[in-house]
């Protein structure tokens, strides 16, 4: 397709445009859900790397520290050490939470920026449920973060502080939201009589959203079987395992067998690791496919050249592909492996970066064509 065909095919969607208006729910929703899940993977990948294996450490440190004591019969430090294991799982947890839950509530906003056309609300609802929508979204995981750090300081109750009353009130927003788009939907195809929607995105998809559409359809797929393959291989066979290795250090420890003991710590932590990098392989490779095909329909959308529509899709579906395999070697390569798996998480973010800012450019033309 030619410069000029590129021009008048824009030119055709913007004179069309009418769901995605200024400040209309459908931009909203598309523009925060890309933000909310690049905010999401930036800080998985950070989290990734200063956080991650160091605190894993710890956690076996601690572990370790914990056998060792119950071994020479003192009590109190066997307590001190879980009370350690906990405040850094506790602090794993949150940030995992908070990583999962802003590329979650992405993939919603988008879902519901898709589905926009079908859904029999007004204009202006639509528009305050998605700002609600997206201050819930941000809300939430920002207050998870901060459950690690606030504890139960100044709280009005005895088991929850306030990050964790906040993260709760932007999980009750997101769920009005969703409960009421999901309502508009229903009315919309329960009613007697409903004309077509009106959407802005052409029948016919571009190379890009059909290389998008095709590569996602292939990521889950391949993350289905793998985790079938998971299940049928490993899954009972890592159980059994868990069971018998904190039976040996339980019983080394009776017996005041530091070999024991030794070996069972050494067992149990590459047992954890080999469980940890499959379960984040099969998950990481299915959202990233999700992604993918989520992204296939709003490329219209995203306003550059085909040919570079074309490589940042490429160049998201190889980074969709290279972190889930490194994530998989890490434990028979270590950090080399670890290091292409962010540089496998930060390709996707470059090429989900670079279609955001295609959409910004597709929304101040439009607005520009609108004030002409």
């Amino acid at each position: 397709m030619s410069s000029s065909q590129n021009a008048s095919a824009s030119h055709v969607v913007f004179e069309q445009s009418e769901t995605f208006a200024p400040l209309s729910a459908g931009r909203l929703l598309l523009l925060g859900g890309i933000a909310l899940i690049l905010i999401g993977m930036i800080f998985g990948d950070i989290f990734a790397v200063f956080v991650l294996h160091q605190n894993a450490a710890r956690v076996g440190a601690s572990l370790s520290n914990a056998a060792y004591a119950a071994l020479a019969g003192d009590g109190p430090a066997v307590l001190t050490n879980f009370r350690d294991v906990r405040a850094f799982l506790e602090n794993r947890g949150t940030k995992v939470d908070t990583h999962v839950h802003m590329i979650a509530f992405g993939y919603l906003a988008l879902m519901l920026s898709l589905l926009g056309p079908w859904i029999a609300l007004s204009a202006n609802t639509k528009k305050r449920l998605a700002w609600v929508f997206l201050c819930g979204a941000g809300l939430l995981p920002i207050c998870v973060f901060l459950i690690h750090y606030v504890g139960l300081a100044h709280s009005p109750l005895k088991a929850i502080g306030w990050a964790s009353i906040f993260a709760d009130l932007g999980g009750l927003l997101v769920m009005v939201a969703v409960l009421w788009y999901l309502a508009g939907l229903g009315k919309y195809f329960f009613a007697a009589e409903r004309s077509a929607p009106r959407s802005d995105l052409p029948a016919d998809a571009s190379p890009s959203g059909n290389l998008l559409l095709a590569g996602g359809v292939f990521l889950v797929l391949l993350g289905f079987l793998h985790g079938g393959y998971y299940a049928a291989v490993d899954l009972y066979r890592h159980e059994a395992l868990d069971y018998s290795i904190l039976l040996q250090i339980s019983s080394g420890a009776t017996t005041q067998s530091a070999a024991a003991v030794q070996s069972g710590l050494a067992e149990y932590g590459q047992l954890q690791g080999d469980k940890a990098v499959k379960i984040a392989a099969h998950s990481h490779i299915i959202e990233f496919g999700l992604l993918s095909m989520l992204l296939a329909f709003f490329q219209p959308y995203v306003n550059l050249h085909e040919r570079w529509k074309r490589r940042w899709a490429l160049v998201l579906l190889l980074g969709s592909v290279l972190l889930p395999i490194c994530v998989l070697l890490e434990l028979k390569y270590g950090l080399v492996a670890g290091g292409l798996a962010d540089v496998g998480g930060l390709l996707v973010i470059v090429a989900l970066l670079a279609m955001w800012i295609g959409v910004l450019r597709y929304t101040g033309q439009l607005d520009a064509g609108g004030a002409t």
